[in-house]
């Protein structure tokens, strides 16, 4: 079975959000046009308590886009975004929500960033989506959404190590680019690491 897979489309990544991704309501369109097209379709999203390790307001003197050391690796700053139980967190109201099988939280520990949509940064917690789609008899991951050198690059690698045949829809995703071109390293990065590239109007064919 094919999943269609969006990743992190919310409030806080949109315009006028805490932590919008540049174009990022470009892709809402796209999504809500594909989702008739899969029977199965899912989720992820960042809940965020409010004194997570990510945010540089938790650390004095640093600003969003600093990096620091944590664990031994090293972890992008970011602005206070996608705090739980706040609207930042939720799915953008363009989408159609009936469609929407289950949503997946990642980011629920204070003290470890996840940007995967299957396990947190250090592979310490697994979300369960990667045990979901193996119960639905989903075997084939199509992936859009926030952000593609973040988001939703963690989440095509963990697909494709899970044995999921992984699709990236390249036209249904936009980047932070905190450095120019991340973007297009990370679609690389994707490739190489067994990711096929299509796009959405390939799709509604």
């Amino acid at each position: 079975m094919k999943a269609l897979l969006l990743v992190d489309l919310q409030n806080d990544f949109l315009p006028g959000g805490a932590l919008a991704v540049p174009g990022g309501d470009e892709v809402l369109p796209m999504a809500k046009r594909l989702q008739p097209r899969f029977e199965l379709v899912v989720a992820t999203q960042d809940w965020h308590p409010a004194d997570h390790v990510s945010f540089a307001a938790n650390h004095p003197g640093k600003k969003p886009g600093d990096i620091i050391s944590l664990d031994g690796g090293p972890q992008v700053l970011w602005p206070v975004h996608c705090v739980e139980h706040t609207r930042g967190p939720e799915l953008s109201a363009a989408l159609d929500q009936r469609r929407i099988r289950k949503v997946f939280a990642k980011g629920v520990d204070p003290q470890i960033d996840s940007y995967s949509g299957f396990y947190d940064n250090g592979r310490r917690r697994s979300t369960g989506l990667g045990e979901y789609l193996r119960e639905q008899g989903a075997d084939e991951i199509y992936v859009l959404g926030l952000a593609t050198d973040y988001c939703v690059k963690a989440t095509t690698l963990d697909a494709v190590g899970l044995g999921f045949k992984t699709w990236l829809i390249e036209d249904a995703c936009r980047g932070v680019n905190l450095k120019s071109g991340d973007a297009e390293r990370a679609i690389q990065e994707m490739l190489a690491a067994g990711v096929k590239l299509v796009s959405s109007e390939e799709l509604r064919l």
